[in-house]
């Protein structure tokens, strides 16, 4: 018997009772005859859909579309053909022909067969026959789309148990076509003898696998393993890296990756060099309900060689964030090492001091902030007078600030308090806080008045005062305090003028008087906080230009600058500021040679920033001497970006000479670094060179390709660091490195230090 529609609807379930015992197929359960089990329709009418009561996604109905159905009652076969399509549970199977024998449970499917998986995975084939409840089956000229934009092609395959497929003839690529030539072979794509696509462990294993890079083979695998791409994180080694380097000579890194729990993973990265011991890294990460850790470390052993410590070495870089509640967040940041050298030499950073952290803080919008935490600190160089790095136990801040009162202004509160330990040097205690207020008011010209005020108030328990990195002398131990009283009124009177198509013009004027009591020398106060200095347009109108409280600026001033803007269409600007300071009195207080505010009156500080165009931008700050307009320090920066894949960077920095640095000594270098896109490609290169000590302080050069399924990458960098002791460069100055990238299988490297 026959029967046409336009387009004919049929559920299993209406067919069961022809025979029950093929109830259970995952994909297509059985089919009775349309028009046996059912009375006659008029010609034109789709046969109905039987409603079932809901079932497991795997068990659920199955409901297919035809062309056209044919019974063959004698022979218990079901032939449907013409864009046939079949789905049960997410799954649909698609053919241009579907013949089911009832007798045997075989279901065969001829012409652009097409298997989609509930996860978005399709499989074509010339032809499938489906057994076992459709669990098992054989399929012929085999392809498929895998997640991640994988593709896999195969003569023939067999599936079992509806999840394994047994693959003969296999290529396996994730690169697109060529859009010139569709036939050619991908850029690369991995040819094998048999195949396993396993998708209940979501890993495809090859076996006689070879690597073609446009169709040559490069390399031979016996055996090769990766994920299928449906898996967000699996068990299993990663792709090696190889190197050769001074130190460990040619050296291995095959790192292992295990997905402990859903929460947590462990990296394995053993290092086998050929001149040293085996070196063990090792990466841990958990996440909690309320926060997550990370955990990374190492442990190896160096012999001595090229200066360097002799045992077993190592470190760990450890931190972790917690919530403990809306308000509060703790946390801790752990960093150990045996040496600097070590760190360089495994390439686990080049890190010169290293900090241990243990806080707790708490938020309160935008009004309030408190923290609590103890610090110490490694220092790794073998000059480092580790007697006088200081741990601090604890440290105290929090700061608030009040809603606008009725006058406009606002109040600002604070208290910053620690205890520093040493077991040579400066130890202190200290207790101190600062209130400040700011009033803003505008007058009918539009000058823009502020009336601010700052109170300072500390006090101090310290031992060895003398021997303190600050530039105090007195008798050693004792108790002090001191209080400081800020008042100053800010004005500043913004003229602009709107040009059309010319864009805006600004030209501000501000001066600032600001008066207090003298602090003097403050010698018999410890210097903590305030020791590096810097004095830039950025500080010019501070109360206090110092960065901490241990120092205090007092006596009274004038700051004084002009600004002009000039803001065009098309994001271009012009913008400047000059300004300096007036000291009324001699005094010149806390301030060290050389840093812009010894003398009465200040050196001259300035800005510039000018964008003609939206690719060119240029950036300098200045300073200069106040009365021999001498160069004191400069740090200018311009960046050119005639395209969007093509930049050009030149800096110039100038530093005067800083007393707490040795040696002290004036520091002079140019910069200069470029970057370039071109197709898949993207270069660039740098260096930075040291004018005083005529030397380069660092340089390098990488490349890069990427497109959607490779990537190589090549770098080069060389820094000029040398130890102090030994004026030696430091070992792992230098790194060479060349990476292989393979999306969705893995990537390997070279690299040499």
């Amino acid at each position: 018997m026959r029967r046409h529609a336009s387009k004919i609807f049929c559920s299993l379930a209406m067919l069961l009772a022809a025979r029950a015992t093929f109830a259970q197929a995952p994909l297509l359960p059985p089919i009775a005859p349309p028009a046996a089990m059912a009375p006659s329709l008029p010609a034109g009418t789709p046969a109905p859909v039987a409603t079932v009561p809901a079932t497991p996604a795997q068990n659920a109905p199955v409901t297919f579309t035809a062309d056209e159905v044919q019974y063959d009652q004698n022979a218990a076969l079901v032939v449907a053909r013409g864009r046939v399509e079949a789905f049960q549970g997410g799954r649909i199977l698609r053919a241009d022909e579907l013949t089911y024998n009832r007798n045997t449970g075989v279901a065969t499917a001829r012409g652009n067969v097409q298997l989609i998986e509930a996860d978005g995975q399709v499989m074509f084939a010339e032809s499938a026959e489906l057994s076992n409840q459709m669990r098992d089956g054989v399929l012929e000229g085999l392809r498929g789309y895998l997640l991640m934009n994988g593709r896999i092609a195969a003569n023939g395959a067999r599936r079992t148990g509806g999840s394994i497929f047994d693959l003969s003839r296999v290529l396996y690529t994730v690169c697109d076509p060529c859009k010139d030539d569709p036939l050619a072979p991908p850029l690369w794509q991995l040819r094998a003898r048999t195949a396993t696509l396993d998708r209940t462990d979501q890993q495809v294993r090859y076996r006689g696998a070879s690597l073609d890079m446009a169709g040559v083979p490069v390399i031979w695998l016996p055996y090769f393993q990766h994920p299928d791409g449906s898996a967000t994180r699996q068990s299993g080694f990663l792709s090696p890296s190889f190197g050769i380097t001074k130190y460990l000579g040619g050296f291995i890194e095959t790192p292992y990756y295990w997905a402990i729990d859903e929460s947590q993973e462990l990296v394995l990265r053993p290092i086998t060099s050929t001149r040293v011991a085996p070196n063990l890294g090792m990466d841990y990460r958990r996440r909690f309900n309320n926060g997550e850790m990370e955990i990374l470390s190492s442990i190896g052993h160096l012999d001595g060689r090229d200066g360097t410590e002799e045992g077993f070495a190592g470190h760990i870089f450890a931190k972790g964030r917690f919530s403990l509640d809306e308000t509060w967040r703790a946390g801790f940041d752990a960093n150990r090492a045996s040496s600097e050298q070590y760190l360089r030499i495994y390439r686990y950073g080049s890190q010169r001091v290293l900090p241990t952290t243990l806080f707790t803080e708490g938020f309160w919008g935008q009004e309030g902030f408190a923290r609590f935490d103890a610090r110490a600190y490694q220092g790794l160089r073998r000059t480092d007078d580790l007697d006088r790095i200081p741990l601090v136990l604890p440290n105290i801040y929090a700061d608030w600030e009040s809603p606008e009162d009725s006058l406009g202004g606002r109040f600002t509160m604070d208290t910053w308090n620690f205890a520093i330990f040493r077991g040579s040097g400066t130890s202190t205690r200290r207790a101190a806080s600062r209130v400040g207020y700011a009033l803003p008011r505008m007058d009918d010209l539009g000058g823009i008045w502020t009336l601010r005020a700052q109170s300072d108030l500390a006090a101090y328990d310290f031992e060895d005062i003398n021997l303190a990195p600050n530039f105090a002398t007195g008798s050693p131990n004792g108790q002090n305090a001191a209080a400081n009283i800020r008042t100053a009124l800010d004005w500043r009177m913004p003229f602009l003028r709107d040009g059309g198509d010319w864009g805006r013009q600004v030209i501000e004027p501000r001066v600032q008087l600001v008066t207090g009591p003298m602090t003097g020398s403050q010698y018999r106060i410890p210097n903590e906080d305030s020791i590096v200095f810097d004095f830039t347009d950025a500080n010019l109108f501070s109360l206090n230009r110092f960065t901490g409280r241990d120092r205090q600026e007092g006596g009274t001033r004038a700051d004084m600058a002009l600004r002009g803007a000039w803001f065009l269409p098309q994001d271009r600007q012009l913008e400047a500021i000059v300004g300096r300071s007036f000291r009324v009195q001699e005094d010149g207080g806390p301030f060290y040679p050389y840093s812009g505010l010894e003398n009465r009156a200040s050196d001259w500080v300035s800005r510039l920033t000018f964008r003609p165009a939206s690719w060119l931008d240029l950036t300098g700050r200045a300073r200069r001497g106040g009365e021999s307009f001498a160069a004191r320090a400069y740090d200018v920066s311009g960046t050119l970006r005639p395209t969007d894949d093509t930049s050009l960077t030149l800096g110039y920095l100038q530093a005067p000479p800083m007393p707490y640095l040795n040696p002290v000594a004036q520091r002079e270098e140019v910069y200069l670094g470029a970057f370039q896109r071109l197709g898949f490609w993207r270069v660039g290169a740098f260096g930075r060179q040291d004018i005083q000590l005529n030397r380069p302080v660092s340089l390098g050069v990488s490349a890069t390709y990427e497109d959607e399924c490779f990537i190589f990458e090549t770098r080069f960098v060389k820094r000029y660091a040398e130890d102090p002791a030994t004026n030696d460069l430091y070992p792992g100055a230098t790194m060479l490195l060349f990476r292989f990238g393979f999306k969705t299988i893995g990537d390997f490297g070279l690299r040499a230090l």
